[in-house]
């Protein structure tokens, strides 16, 4: 946890979102934040992705994409990455061609600014959509569906140039009536297990689980504290001390835990099927909000190990996983009083059939 970067955003620098619908977000005017770069139309990084969002998707402004996306970009997902403006635009085409009436509303944006004129946004993203046309996951159902997404972008003079996407498809594809372990065996039909280059794991040979003690007393560092003592040396009791008592969580399956019994225990249920895996933080990202007198933070997360016992995904497979997760939290007196975890189950589905196994529980 070491080397994990934290970074602050100064949100007197841009016009808030709070829940504002589109047209009213569109009355803003004053520009606030200097975007060297950039198109001078947009105010700040915040009114950036939100315009850029709305134009590619709800108004299926797609060449967009080539305007706002380096050509080289890279793309993170579940299953891997994807480099090029043109995949991006390939992909958006053929998720509107799926949900043609999606729409994307804006429920947080969390910024920095990493060097002078390169930012960094958590976009979380709840959208509804009906599925007319079909998808990769088969054929149209014409049923109705919402699932949320978190896109963490890296952007600078007016380009994406990598992009963290994160989907919560379990959910959508039962919402579509799919049987979600027949799909991940379609999806791993040809593929190899990944081959083990190593194993992260929370134990590094003899050696206790790693102690990450926070250097001060700011949002980031007791995040990554906590994180560390809860994931990787499984306190699962300072879950406590992280969250409020009526604290709620919104997570994968359209899933709401309340309280720190049912927070526990689905913390408990996930890391049952990965007992000795490994939480890397990659990024915390936090913004103050003086309205409220809240912290907005988002981290992006790995969850990697072996499914080696009986939890959320069934009996083990033995098979490594790398889970990308993204989790963004309202911090009010030092406590989470409200978080929104998403990570692809069913891409954890995927890569629990690679090769010969054969999962037979659902989740």
């Amino acid at each position: 946890m070491d080397d994990v970067k934290i970074y602050y955003g100064d949100q007197s620098q841009v016009n808030p979102l709070g829940r504002r619908n589109y047209d009213e977000y569109l009355t803003y005017t004053e520009k606030k934040q200097e975007l060297p770069g950039f198109d001078r139309e947009y105010l700040d990084i915040v009114d950036y992705i939100i315009k850029i969002t709305h134009r590619i998707w709800e108004e299926k402004g797609v060449g967009i994409i080539y305007d706002t996306y380096a050509n080289n970009c890279v793309v993170h997902t579940g299953d891997g990455a994807s480099v090029g403006s043109q995949n991006v635009v390939s992909n958006t085409l053929s998720m509107l061609h799926a949900f043609p009436d999606r729409r994307s509303m804006a429920e947080d944006v969390i910024w920095s600014e990493d060097t002078p004129g390169v930012f960094l946004s958590s976009h979380r993203i709840l959208s509804t959509a009906t599925n007319l046309g079909e998808s990769n996951f088969g054929p149209a159902t014409g049923k109705k569906v919402y699932f949320r997404t978190i896109a963490d972008c890296a952007c600078t003079e007016n380009l994406i140039f990598e992009e963290w996407l994160v989907r919560d498809n379990l959910w959508l594809v039962k919402q579509l009536g799919l049987d979600p372990w027949a799909l991940a065996r379609q999806m791993a039909a040809g593929q190899s297990a990944k081959a083990p280059a190593g194993r992260d794991e929370c134990m590094e040979g003899q050696f206790l689980p790693e102690v990450y003690t926070a250097k001060d007393d700011s949002v980031g560092e007791q995040l990554l504290e906590a994180l560390n003592d809860i994931y990787n040396r499984k306190l699962i009791n300072r879950v406590c001390d992280l969250y409020a008592g009526n604290a709620v969580v919104h997570t994968v399956c359209n899933q709401d835990l309340v309280g720190h019994d049912e927070i526990q225990g689905s913390i408990v249920s996930l890391l049952a099927s990965f007992p000795n895996s490994r939480l890397l933080v990659d990024r915390v990202t936090c913004n103050y909000h003086e309205e409220d007198s809240s912290w907005h933070v988002s981290a992006r997360w790995r969850l990697r190990g072996l499914h080696e016992g009986i939890g959320r995904f069934g009996a083990p497979t033995g098979k490594q996983v790398d889970i990308l997760g993204i989790t963004q939290y309202r911090f009010v007196q030092g406590k989470v009083v409200e978080a929104w975890e998403l990570y692809d189950g069913l891409d954890v589905l995927r890569q629990l059939c690679l090769g010969d196994g054969h999962p037979a529980e659902e989740i």
